[in-house]
């Protein structure tokens, strides 16, 4: 139908053969090790960056480093000197061509960091600046708005720090539950599609989500603007609540992701708090009936 439907539907499959070899991610993460890491960096643009607040918060709440966002314009643009040592620095770019994340990892690594490059294409420009390499293979993304390229960068960032936590079950999660999940999700392509008319001449959307979920929120907002021209804005749940829910207004269309985990209570909080505004919701969730 498109190759961005197609592109969707690979999904799982990608997961699961990134997580039949876990070696490049335990050398990976023995290099990093070995090389003394206590903080974590990550420069990437668009997709690859909501990615990489996936990441931040693995390092943070899963490996316990501090991690945060690179700021590329710090060497591209004021060509400022940092002290990178002992700190991680994780490039992230689909093809690897992306010139401000490869110049700002060979800084990096100029500075005293260890760098890594997760991309698909091991021999593209950031791969070559990296100290090492961790390849998502996803094969060529056809369509403009990335699908696989997002959920393969989640799927090697959460193998990397399952590696470093030698997290026996997160590994096995990744290897079938994760795959069987996403594919338990495509398998609602129907009911989706019915829903999605829900938004069909909406010119506003409020994405929002907390903790982990909060990466998928910026990028579910990204590609309602990509596809559909909505003006999506993302927002983590705790950030709403400090201003912005002032906006919400009867019939305004909000997309939750309510999704188990610590998080959880909280975004059950917002929802009831949305609905006392007449907001019009679409919950994304994994419990049966919002258990």
């Amino acid at each position: 139908m498109s190759f961005m439907r197609d592109e969707i539907f690979a999904q799982p499959d990608i997961v699961a053969r990134l997580a039949a070899d876990l070696a490049p991610y335990r050398a990976a993460a023995a290099a990093a090790r070995a090389a003394g890491v206590r903080f974590v960096l990550y420069a990437a643009r668009g997709t690859s960056d909501n990615a990489a607040v996936f990441g931040k918060y693995l390092a943070t709440i899963h490996a316990g480093l501090p991690a945060g966002l690179a700021v590329p314009s710090s060497a591209t643009v004021y060509d400022t000197p940092v002290d990178l040592r002992q700190c991680l620095v994780v490039g992230i770019s689909q093809s690897g061509e992306t010139p401000d994340v490869a110049e700002y990892v060979a800084h990096a690594r100029q500075a005293g960091a260890f760098t890594v490059a997760i991309t698909n294409d091991d021999d593209s420009l950031l791969a070559r600046q990296a100290d090492t390499v961790l390849a998502t293979h996803a094969g060529r993304e056809q369509a403009v708005a990335a699908t696989k390229t997002y959920t393969s960068q989640l799927a090697v960032l959460a193998l990397f720090w399952a590696q470093w936590c030698d997290d026996q079950s997160l590994l096995s999660a990744l290897r079938s539950d994760v795959p069987e999940a996403m594919r338990a999700a495509l398998s609602l392509d129907d009911e989706i599609a019915e829903i999605a008319q829900w938004l069909r001449y909406s010119e506003r959307l409020l994405v929002t989500a907390r903790g982990y979920n909060f990466a998928t929120a910026l990028e579910a907002a990204l590609k309602f603007k990509e596809t559909s021209y909505i003006a999506a804005m993302p927002y983590s749940a705790a950030d709403l609540m400090h201003g912005p829910i002032a906006m919400v207004e009867p019939g305004y269309p909000a997309l939750l992701y309510s999704l188990s985990g610590r998080a959880l209570p909280a975004m059950r909080q917002l929802e009831r708090d949305l609905l006392e505004r007449k907001a019009e919701l679409v919950v994304v969730e994994d419990t049966p009936e919002g258990g």
